[in-house]
């Protein structure tokens, strides 16, 4: 498909080349057959007035077949020059084509990626969902407390999907700029005890501290999606450490800018993934076998920190922990 759309773009990209090419050569030839017909005149004018002899006769008079060579040999001058623009054009126009149709070919590899992914998120607490209540209807054994168990697991799975299409919904929100609004200034140290309090009751789950050290530091920005910012990032460090363990959560002043820093001492994140975490549905194959996430967070936590003009900066050791850094430049 890309292939064919590719080569009618650098069609459509050299008729435009040619036809100017093929205007320029037709103004060249008309004003080099004026020009030359113009100069025989002048040089043949110049003659008949050096020699008062000639008593005003031009010495030169304009061949017919002589004029008629000299265009003809202009015509193929110019033809072989319009061959020259057509090789050297086609072989620009096709490189043109091929970089214009690049992000094209990216976003609807991404947008296929995304469907798939999308699918197969789905289709997970869906299938089980589907299973659990045939296998409920299929066995006339159950008893109450089986049936509730049953409906319980059900409203599990029916929470996961309502997290999943909230999440994409939030994405949707975020890229159609819905935040980019009026910011006010914000108050970073507020807005990180509040991520604490969002965060506080699975953090107590794991048995995890959360150790805050706080200045009064203000950027510009929107408080909720701030917070949700937050939010993501410390449930992340949660998720993947171990019980009993501090997450640091600070946000001080680093090379002039703003900055919150969240450090964890979990399982980390290898270096092959560490490049692909902000990519939608990605999950590395460790976080796969212990997370029931969907592999949003970091997508939807990139996309607010792009809002507020901030940077996002992960530096990771497996087996020993997670570093990551948000730098506000506004």
């Amino acid at each position: 498909m890309f292939r064919n759309a590719t080569f009618k773009l650098t069609l459509s990209y050299l008729c435009v080349v040619m036809i100017i090419s093929i205007v320029f050569s037709f103004v060249v030839y008309r004003v080099g057959s004026n020009n030359l017909i113009f100069g025989l005149t002048s040089e043949s004018k110049e003659l008949a007035s050096a020699f008062p002899i000639l008593n005003g006769t031009p010495f030169i008079t304009p061949n017919a077949s002589y004029l008629n060579l000299a265009r003809r040999h202009l015509i193929d001058e110019l033809i072989l020059t319009n061959l020259f623009v057509l090789v050297g054009a086609g072989f620009i126009c096709y490189v043109l084509a091929r970089e214009t149709m690049k992000p094209i070919e990216e976003a609807h590899r991404q947008q296929k990626n995304f469907t798939s992914d999308v699918s197969h998120e789905l289709r997970t607490p869906l299938t089980a969902l589907k299973m659990e209540s045939e296998v409920a209807l299929i066995d006339e054994s159950l008893d109450t407390n089986q049936l509730r168990r049953v409906i319980a697991s059900n409203i599990e799975e029916a929470e996961k999907l309502d997290t999943l299409i909230n999440s994409l919904l939030r994405l949707s929100r975020l890229e159609a700029e819905e935040l980019q609004r009026q910011f006010q200034e914000i108050d970073l140290k507020n807005i990180c005890q509040e991520a604490i309090d969002h965060v506080k009751i699975i953090a107590a789950n794991k048995n995890i501290n959360i150790n805050f050290n706080s200045k009064s530091l203000f950027t510009q920005g929107d408080h909720d999606s701030l917070v949700q910012l937050i939010v993501i990032l410390l449930e992340n460090a949660i998720k993947y450490s171990p019980e009993n363990t501090t997450i640091k959560l600070l946000d001080s002043k680093k090379n002039n800018k703003p900055m919150v820093l969240i450090e964890d001492h979990g399982q980390g994140i290898a270096p092959n993934d560490l490049m692909h975490v902000f990519e939608r549905f990605y999950r590395a194959d460790s976080a796969r076998s212990g997370s029931s996430g969907f592999g949003l967070g970091l997508s939807i936590a990139k996309l607010i920190a792009d809002l507020h003009r901030a940077n996002i900066i992960i530096t990771s050791q497996v087996q020993k922990g997670t570093k990551v850094e948000v730098f506000f430049n506004n």
